[in-house]
Formats: structure tokens, C-alpha cells, sequence
């Protein structure tokens, strides 16, 4: 089975993150405020219920996204205001956990080992090897294990207090399909966005998660005051179309991420959206530049789905292969096709790490929805033969080309499943924000410093 169909690992910290403690008040407060012969060891920096966060975790964590901003080159926020955010962040993390442990959610040894053993497969990696990299990037094995678990014991409760109560109507799936063909045939309004994507993938680490959230609000905050938004997106966005200033060009609604068709509701041609989106693809910035009417929007063809027929050469980052190594091999092969000096389906064969290559890196046709975000959004942009740069995904780093595209008849089941799927999510991310919002109000906090307001 090609790697490229959609399975999804469950969402945990696969990085260098540091676990959090969850110890009761009387636990902490001793090892905190002394030792036994009464000197102090660390402060505590705030307390959430029956639990608190030290500084020293609070330091930690700072420490960690600081670093991960640093080798990114991106812009760190100012001291206070980087420390504000992730203890904010971490009161959050440790309310959910305190609402776990009421729950009864456990998270077992044999789950957490399964799950390291498929992050070590996805990395091209055994689990040997997965421990010896983690632990040579400076974490202890049991510091990430609890971290995984964390993770894990986050995900079964957002699961169970929210994403099991979403409910879908047929009337909401109706709307949305009569929404996606517009109010007449070729009038519905087509959108030109210029965007910049911070890449953070549902399995990053969570320092890496926060890291790129804390630089997508680093950069929202110099496009909303005046910057130039192409220089913005060329300089820092990790979307293919970044040479281009972040430029989509036009686009219909429907091969839009729904956030973007929501925002775009509120904006103005040439206004950016004053908060950052989060996508499956990451963090976006984005700018409305203009709109116009739909071209071939018509109700006659909203029952079709647009297939691409497209293949490609997979490298897996791990064990010997770097992120850079695999995109500068990458580019090597790409230059090499493009020259008439190689052949893409031989080249498939010889160096791509998927199922795919013993048919030369062909995918067969692929509907929308099929692949995961990051490659689907780069097929998206190619022309047919087209071959793209290096596109990195949560499998590691694709060459990919497209052969060609056609129109199919969408089954009445499939555009109801797309549809109930987009609504779903949307419904979804909007109800784990309020219930973390009720969640953080009615619990108890105590700041134990300086502590600026945040947004």
C-alpha cells in the first residue's frame, strides 16, 4: 500500500520536548521551596488546581522553543512575552491532564510502546535506532516516553470530550454542497490569497509545534503592521509557492483550506487576516488580495471530482539521511530529469523509500483528500509533467510529478463523506477552542510571577 493514502499517526511529541510533571501541590511545593537542609532548590511559577508548574519546568520549555526558533533563523519574541505564552501554554497542558486523571483516562504501557515503534517506522528507523537518535539529541528515553504519554493521554481526551460530540446533519452537508456550486452557475467568487505556512505536523514535537505557533505570531504581527507581505512570505514561509511571495494566484472556494473561505467572509481586498489559522498543514498567515467571479463553478459539474494522476520519488530523513541530504539528492535527480540525463520512473525505482517504487513511484489516479495536506497542496500547483522541488511531509521528503488530470463523476456518497469530513473538522477545532476556553475559566490559577496579559 502506497505510504501516500491518508493514515495518520496519533498526535503525540515526537521530538525533543520536555515532559511535563503532574505531581500533587504538597509533592512539588517540598522538592520546590527546599531540600532537606533547606536550600532552595526552585520557585514555583504557578499554581493550576491541586498542581503546579516550577520554574524550573517553566525555564525549560522556554529554553527548548528558544533553541528550536534559533535553528529555524526565525524571529524570537521579546523575553517576556515568549515566557508569558508558554506558561500560558502549560497551564493549559496541565489543566487537560488534571481533566484526564478525573476522567479515568489511562494511557498503558503497551499503547505508548506501539506508538514509539510506529514513529521510529515512520522515520525510516527500528526502535533501537529511533532511542539511540533521541537520546543523542540530548533526551533521556524515559523523559520522551513520558512525553509520548502525554501526548497520547491529550489526544484519548479531546477525543472523548469533544470530537465524539461533533455531530454533522445531512441539512449542514446539504448546505455545504450547495455552497461549494454557488447561487448560479459561474458566480461564485474565486479568491487570490498570498499566504505564509509554518509547517508543524500533527507528530512534530510539541516545542516544534509551539515554536512555529510563537513565529507565526512574530510574523502576523509584522504583516499587520505594514510589512511587505511578498518579502515576508519569500523570506519565511515553508509553502512551495514561497519564491513567489506566498502568491495562490486564483483559486475556487472548494480547492481552498475551509479556514481560508472563512476568513475571506470577514476580509477586504488587501487586508490580512488578524489572526493566525491553524491548519492540518500548520501555522498561515494569509492575505486577501482580490476576488472575482467563479470561473466554471456551475451546479452541472459540483457532482465531479477532480483526479490527478501523479508519481513520486520518497526519501526517508533518519538513519544516515539528513534534511539536507535528502533535499540537495532531490534536486540532483530533478536536474538530472529535467536535462534528459534520467528517467523519473527509473529513478523511482532505484531511490524512492516507498511501496510505490516498484511501480516506478506511480500513484495511480489520487482524489482530492487521498494524500496527506502538504503533498496535495504541491500537486495542486504543478502542470501537468511538471515536476516539483523537494516537498517535505510528516513521511519525509517527495519529488513529485504530475501526469496528468481528468474529471470524474463523484459518487453522491463521496461528496457527502468530503463534505461531512470538512465539516466535521472545521466543527471540531471550534469546539476543542471553546472547551478549553470553559476549561481554563473555571479552574484555579495562581500566578506565581510576573505574568503579562495575553491575547
Amino acid at each position: 500500500m502506497a505510504i501516500m493514502k491518508k493514515l495518520r499517526l496519533a498526535t503525540l511529541a515526537a521530538g525533543i520536548a520536555a515532559a511535563a510533571s503532574f505531581l500533587p501541590v504538597s509533592s512539588v511545593q517540598a522538592q520546590a521551596l527546599g531540600n532537606s537542609n533547606g536550600q532552595t532548590v526552585d520557585t514555583i511559577a504557578a499554581v493550576v488546581n491541586n498542581g503546579v508548574i516550577t520554574k524550573r519546568e517553566l525555564d525549560q520549555r522556554v529554553g527548548l522553543i528558544s533553541r528550536r526558533l534559533t535553528q529555524q533563523n526565525a524571529p524570537i519574541p521579546p523575553a517576556d512575552q515568549l515566557r508569558a505564552q508558554v506558561l500560558n501554554q502549560m497551564v493549559l497542558e496541565r489543566i487537560q491532564l488534571q481533566r484526564a486523571k478525573e476522567d479515568g483516562i489511562v494511557v498503558d504501557d503497551a499503547t505508548v510502546q506501539r506508538t514509539l515503534e510506529r514513529l521510529a517506522q515512520s522515520n525510516g528507523m527500528t526502535l533501537d535506532v529511533y532511542h539511540a537518535r533521541i537520546e543523542a539529541q540530548g533526551v533521556p528515553w524515559p523523559v520522551f516516553t513520558n512525553d509520548a504519554r502525554t501526548e497520547l493521554t491529550l489526544s484519548k481526551l479531546r477525543e472523548k470530550e469533544v470530537d465524539s460530540k461533533v455531530i454533522v446533519s445531512d441539512g449542514e452537508v446539504a448546505n455545504y454542497i450547495a455552497s461549494q456550486r454557488g447561487p448560479n452557475p459561474g458566480q461564485t467568487s474565486d479568491l487570490h490569497f498570498e499566504h505564509i505556512l509554518l509547517k508543524a505536523a500533527q507528530n512534530a514535537p510539541q516545542t516544534e509545534i509551539e515554536a512555529a505557533q510563537q513565529r507565526a505570531q512574530a510574523l502576523l504581527q509584522e504583516a499587520t503592521g505594514g510589512a511587505n507581505f511578498g518579502k515576508l512570505a519569500k523570506a519565511n514561509s515553508q509553502a512551495p509557492d514561497a519564491a513567489k511571495g506566498g502568491d495562490m494566484g486564483f483559486l475556487s472556494q472548494s480547492k481552498l483550506p475551509p479556514e481560508f473561505v472563512t476568513a475571506a467572509s470577514t476580509l477586504r481586498p488587501g487586508e490580512v487576516n488578524p489572526s493566525v489559522i491553524h491548519t492540518a498543514d500548520g501555522f498561515e498567515i494569509v492575505r486577501l488580495v482580490e476576488r472575482r467571479s467563479g470561473q466554471g463553478a456551475a451546479s452541472a459539474d459540483a457532482s465531479k471530482l477532480t483526479q490527478t494522476h501523479v508519481r513520486h520519488i520518497l526519501l526517508r530523513i533518519g538513519d544516515g539521511m539528513s534534511e539536507p541530504a535528502a533535499r540537495q539528492k532531490l534536486l540532483e535527480i530533478k536536474r538530472e530529469i529535467q536535462s534528459g540525463q534520467g528517467d523519473f520512473d527509473k529513478f523511482a525505482r532505484t531511490y524512492s523509500q516507498d511501496g510505490s517504487s516498484s511501480q516506478g513511484g506511480d500513484l495511480g489516479w489520487i482524489s482530492p483528500g487521498e494524500t496527506v495536506p502538504e503533498f496535495e497542496r504541491a500537486m495542486n500547483s504543478l502542470q501537468d509533467g511538471q515536476i516539483s522541488d523537494p516537498v517535505r511531509s510528516e513521511y519525509g521528503y517527495h519529488l513529485i510529478q504530475v501526469l496528468g488530470r481528468r474529471e470524474a463523476e463523484g459518487s453522491v456518497s463521496q461528496q457527502m463523506d468530503l463534505a461531512r469530513q470538512a465539516i466535521g473538522q472545521r466543527k471540531a477545532e471550534q469546539a476543542y477552542a471553546d472547551w478549553l476556553r470553559e476549561l481554563r475559566d473555571t479552574a484555579y490559577i495562581d500566578y506565581k510571577i510576573d505574568q503579562p496579559s495575553l491575547q
